[in-house]
């Protein structure tokens, strides 16, 4: 990660799980993450958010013949303080492999809107991003 991702590996991401189906990375609260209001930083939330549906498209798109991959969209919501490490959730891993297929069967276009949830250590949702990544088969 240090190499692909310096910031995500500066930032303490971690990734916990990762199946076809779904990914699991972790963001810390520390130093290098925090905001002023003792809590993690929005953008440091964004990153791990961000990964653990990219490490999936990653996974789909370095499986077979090149396919460019982008993010073009995120929405997000917050509904708790986050504090302590906070655990994203992506279970669109069907959904990604799914568009990345079709794109190279058609050499069309395709998103996907993924839903990375971000969960604190008792388990309540912090914050729910929803990134919408772009499949594009190359030639």
């Amino acid at each position: 990660m240090l190499r692909k991702l310096p910031m995500a590996a500066l930032a303490g991401l971690r990734l916990r799980a990762l199946t076809p189906e779904e990914a699991t990375v972790t963001i810390p609260y520390k130093y290098l993450t925090q905001n002023p209001f003792r809590s993690i930083y929005f953008a440091c939330l964004s990153m791990a958010a961000e990964l653990a549906s990219g490490i999936q498209a990653m996974m789909q798109v370095q499986s077979g013949g090149p396919v460019s991959m982008l993010v073009v969209g995120l929405t997000a919501e917050f509904s708790k303080k986050a504090v302590g490490t906070i655990a994203f959730t992506c279970p669109d891993g069907a959904a990604i492999a799914q568009a990345v297929a079709e794109s190279r069967a058609t050499g069309e276009g395709r998103t996907v809107v993924c839903t990375s949830t971000g969960r604190d250590e008792a388990g309540d949702v912090v914050a729910v991003f929803k990134i919408t990544w772009s499949f594009r088969a190359r030639k």
